[in-house]
């Protein structure tokens, strides 16, 4: 039996662990797995080291807060690896996390590639030594990190993104269209404002608020809106009914696979990460929006340097298609105004769907997966 390590701490990193999971068990590779994921990875026979639910967290403060339980985590997975060996160390995004691991495991003689790989190319390039020095392959899923890293001389593979693997057809069909939106309760007539608040404790937080106050806004002026309130695979539904509490509007508040619940969605309104390109690649016209802490914020600021989006589709196509704000600028005026457009030009709609529809040619091929599975098999054959 092959054992894995596999350290998947973000909502999205979390749902390609368990694609590769999945495909393992499909195709009956003996592979036993162990680490940090979730409770669906657990059900797929995975054994939880930590938690993914409990380590989802971004900011100095929450860091700091969440240390000891982090600290446990970091030393159990190297304690594991130390004690069970195992052929390959899959770390997926969460990079100071995953760094010193790597570090560590390294120093073990333990082979460490990185998956879901963090975004060096747009701030605080200079880990990218790091990864070299510690990681032995990085599998990339945009084409435009391939130069990035070949500059730097980090061995690296261009797998495509496993995002595309998400996508059914089928959501693309406007008469499935009609039929899924009527299945879920929405009339014909309805026009559905999507929230998406993200899939961290402090991102709930900064976020949630402001946009049930932008849905507010948006049902003075139209009576037939209804809105839906997309829960992160990292928190149950429980978790957002405290913010709903005085929330008087026509609302569902669903947990499902993301491209089925945004696909119901007209417009959307979400926090800036992954969740961005989902909705870009089902065409849904969106704003972005992102707050931080004040002191996270201005040191993201400082630390951030050559990029002019912070938004995925934005950085993709290198321009700004859907609106973004961030920190102070998005605020319930600003994101009101920017998501009433949609509401009131369709041909400015129309226009951003279009250029949409463009993100699929950057992003590879699907079968990202079974690319990142088989690249995998030469740590297997020893």
């Amino acid at each position: 039996m092959n054992e894995v390590m596999i350290v998947a701490a973000e909502a999205s990193s979390v749902t390609y662990a368990q694609r590769l999971l999945e495909y393992w068990q499909k195709n009956n590779f003996p592979v036993k797995a162990f680490g940090v994921g979730s409770r669906d990875m657990e059900k797929l026979g995975f054994e939880r080291i930590g938690k993914a639910e409990e380590m989802a967290v971004v900011g100095a403060a929450e860091i700091i807060s969440a240390y000891s339980r982090l600290k446990k985590v970091f030393d159990d997975l190297v304690a594991a690896a130390a004690a069970r060996r195992p052929k390959v160390v899959i770390v997926m995004d969460y990079p100071e996390f995953n760094l010193m691991l790597s570090k560590k495991l390294h120093a073990l003689g333990i082979p460490v590639v990185y998956y879901i790989s963090p975004q060096v190319w747009a701030w605080r390039k200079g880990r990218v030594k790091t990864i070299k020095k510690y990681c032995k392959k990085v599998f990339v899923l945009f084409p435009f990190e391939v130069p990035f890293y070949e500059e730097h001389n980090v061995p690296c593979e261009f797998v495509g993104h496993p995002i595309l693997d998400e996508l059914d057809e089928k959501l693309y069909d406007p008469t499935y269209f009609k039929n899924h939106r009527n299945q879920c309760g929405i009339r014909d007539d309805e026009i559905v404002l999507g929230l998406m608040p993200g899939s961290r404790n402090l991102e709930l937080k900064q976020h949630f608020d402001i946009q049930l106050e932008v849905a507010r806004k948006l049902s003075k002026k139209y009576a037939n809106l209804k809105v839906l309130i997309m829960v992160a695979p990292t928190f149950d539904k429980e978790k957002l009914e405290p913010y709903l509490e005085n929330f008087r509007l026509p609302y569902v508040i669903m947990k499902d696979d993301p491209s089925r619940m945004i696909h119901l969605a007209d417009f959307v309104l979400v926090a800036s990460g992954t969740a961005t390109l989902m909705v870009g690649l089902l065409q849904k016209p969106m704003v972005i929006m992102y707050r931080m802490k004040a002191l996270t914020g201005l040191f993201a600021r400082l630390l951030v340097h050559g990029v002019k989006y912070f938004g995925l589709v934005n950085l993709i196509l290198n321009r700004e298609v859907c609106p973004e704000r961030w920190q102070g600028d998005a605020n319930a005026d600003t994101l009101f105004e920017l998501m009433d457009r949609y509401f009131q030009d369709p041909q400015y709609t129309a226009k951003v769907r279009g250029e949409l529809g463009e993100l699929r040619q950057h992003l590879g091929d699907k079968g990202a997966t079974a690319r990142v599975a088989r690249s995998l098999e030469e740590f297997f054959k020893s």
